[in-house]
């Protein structure tokens, strides 16, 4: 996948998976098991699994993007196979396979792919003129058109603090809200220009549309979300000693899973404070696979969008 900016953006839909090598090398520890790709994007991770796999050795992939499903065609390999959905559901994806609770590793590579950035007809760039819609799934849910143009002033400058992280949200949502009172917005580069001209103070380096686009972009996709259930839905749906591979882009949801990674080791973190139990009477039911892990320099120099990725890795101990 890739990171919510897209100011440094390759022209074309080259595509470039990040923190690839770590990420299958992590994943995969048994070359006969069967694994699951949440997220197969254009398919960096899915072929760099394939190449790691035994003869006996499965891969299932999912995308909501029909055009993921469609990129998927193209691998001719009898270990594989995808099935169109939200990551959210790969529980229910795994039962009609019955894998549930079998499945020695999980990756889960978060955020927007580069070819949808990169593709204007998407809606997700500032960059690029194109329609404002920004779901992933194109054929399900409301556009990001079609919900600004509903939304009043407090929804708006609420998405835009909580998922932008934009400290000028209320301004903005003021802007956003009295231009369409004149003439609503239908193109990325017109809600661009909007956010550029309201906002305050522009941080270096960054388009001022950045943070706004982001938090925008992660409401109309449900993206927290998502991310919530399907780390709880692939807890249950690994079996004992899997793995399980997260790349995120941003601190939401890295947060995310910092903490379900954490409070799994810790194990009981539903109980009172003080209530006496022996370490051995402690449900743990993951162990952390080392520590958070960064691209390279090497790997940011080559893919820019890299310089905010982060991997956490945990094994399922029963």
């Amino acid at each position: 996948m890739s990171s919510p900016a897209s100011e440094h953006a390759p022209r074309g839909f080259r595509h470039a998976s990040v923190l690839l090598d770590g990420a299958v090398d992590t994943l995969i520890h048994d070359p006969a098991g069967h694994y699951l790709d949440g997220t197969f994007g254009r398919g960096g991770h899915s072929r760099a699994i394939l190449q790691r796999l035994a003869p006996e050795g499965r891969l299932l992939a999912m995308d909501r993007d029909p055009q993921a499903v469609q990129e998927a065609a193209a691998i001719d390999d009898p270990r594989f196979s995808i099935a169109r959905g939200e990551f959210a559901d790969l529980g229910q994806l795994a039962e009609a396979r019955g894998l549930h609770g079998k499945l020695n590793g999980i990756l889960l590579d978060i955020g927007v792919s580069s070819p949808q950035l990169d593709d204007p007809e998407r809606g997700f760039s500032f960059l690029r003129d194109g329609p404002l819609d920004m779901r992933m799934d194109p054929d399900h849910g409301q556009s990001a058109a079609d919900w600004l143009a509903r939304a009043d002033e407090a929804e708006i400058a609420r998405v835009f603090k909580t998922y932008g992280e934009e400290r000028f949200a209320r301004r903005l949502a003021r802007a956003i809200v009295a231009r369409r009172s004149e003439q609503p917005f239908t193109r990325t580069s017109d809600l661009a220009e909007v956010i550029k001209t309201a906002h305050p103070a522009w941080e270096k380096g960054k388009h001022p549309a950045t943070r706004a686009f982001q938090g925008l972009r992660i409401h109309i996709n449900g993206e927290l979300d998502q991310l919530e259930a399907a780390l709880d839905a692939a807890l249950e749906a690994l079996a004992p000693g899997g793995h399980l591979v997260v790349i995120s882009f941003h601190s939401l949801e890295d947060r995310r899973v910092k903490r379900f990674i954490r409070d799994h080791v810790r194990g009981d973190t539903h109980l009172p404070r003080g209530v006496p139990l022996r370490d051995d009477q402690i449900e743990r039911r993951l162990e952390a696979l080392g520590k958070a892990r960064r691209a390279s320099p090497e790997e940011v120099e080559d893919n820019p969008r890299a310089r905010s990725a982060v991997m956490r890795a945990a094994r399922k101990r029963y």
